[in-house]
């Protein structure tokens, strides 16, 4: 492990999925890293991805720009990995990726810390049917707006051992006859390794990527949304029936769904499904890609198998034996 700086880096989000990945890799560069989330003590597994002492977890919450404040003092470098894919309550996308977002910034603005790295997604558009990928637009707007030499991460579909993708339909292929295929399953997605994604965040930290830019971040194959779960359900052992579901059918049916605890999904994710998830040829023309930045990306294939046995009919340990 990378030792010997003392360059303090404060990182919203840090407790989640890709921000533990993201904790890990600026703590083997030698960062100390302040995680700044709303519930610090829910953030205890992220001791273990640096030395003693250097992974400190602090309370923030953007809704109180006051604890923005003091979570940067003394910081170096800042990312904001803050983000939900459904609303509730309170956390609703225009407080979480908008509001949100500018406070953060504004706040890096005024603590002196010029390097300003902000996670959005690919898909944010301004002029989209979806609430979420409007919200992640205005937020880039806000931070670009605030901090201009800000560097935009937007990634895919993120895949990886915790991801909210393959193990939600993994766990649901366990139960269901049937997995739906919301509008045929024809959108194109490039899922992307989250320890790619979180590579690509440290070396924007460090100072390696150009500021003021959006980098948009898919994997080495594009496939439909049917050709995932195919993937899945050939890895997994498993043969529910795949359903195709008409965008009226998946909407009125998510309008109903939503209300549930954990529904599969909301009515704005499927008109985010509507939109095809994938790297754009201007990004790749224009070096805005991991292949740009010289990081091979994963291939779905190579990482997708080591955390989805536990999904076979018999668990991980499934596996035919050959006399």
């Amino acid at each position: 492990m990378a030792m010997g700086t003392d360059k303090l880096v404060t990182v919203f989000g840090g407790s989640g999925f890709i921000g533990r990945h993201v904790v890990r890799a600026l703590a083997k560069r030698g960062w100390r890293v302040r995680v700044a989330v709303r519930r610090p003590d829910l953030a205890g597994h992220l001791q273990p991805l640096g030395a003693v002492g250097q992974i400190m977890p602090v309370q923030a919450n953007l809704r109180y720009r006051w604890s923005v404040d003091r979570a940067l003092e003394g910081a170096d470098a800042v990312v904001n990995l803050v983000g939900i894919l459904a609303e509730s309550g309170r956390q609703n996308f225009s407080v979480v990726h908008n509001f949100g977002a500018r406070a953060i910034a504004e706040a890096t603005r005024a603590a002196g810390i010029t390097t300003l790295v902000h996670q959005s997604a690919l898909g944010a558009d301004a002029k989209s049917e979806s609430a979420y990928a409007r919200s992640k637009a205005q937020g880039e707007a806000a931070v670009l707006e605030t901090m201009p030499g800000a560097v935009i991460i937007r990634p895919s579909v993120v895949f990886g051992p915790e991801d909210n993708f393959f193990n939600r339909f993994g766990d649901l292929a366990r139960v269901s006859p049937f997995l739906p295929l919301i509008g045929g399953g024809q959108t194109k997605l490039q899922p992307v390794f989250v320890g790619d994604v979180a590579e690509a965040i440290a070396r924007a930290v460090e100072g390696q990527l150009a500021g003021g830019t959006v980098y948009e971040l898919g994997g080495p194959e594009v496939k439909t949304f049917r050709g995932c779960m195919e993937l899945l359900l050939a890895e997994i052992e498993r043969k529910p029936l795949l359903v195709s579901v008409p965008w009226t059918m998946a909407h009125y049916g998510a309008s109903i769904a939503q209300w549930l605890p954990k529904p599969l999904l909301t009515v704005d994710q499927v008109r985010l499904l509507k939109q095809d998830n994938i790297v754009s040829t201007a990004a790749e023309a224009e070096g805005r890609t991991l292949n740009g930045i010289g990081i091979q990306p994963s291939n779905l294939l190579a990482v997708l198998p080591s955390y989805i046995q536990r999904f076979k009919p018999h668990g991980q340990f499934d596996h035919k034996r050959t006399a």
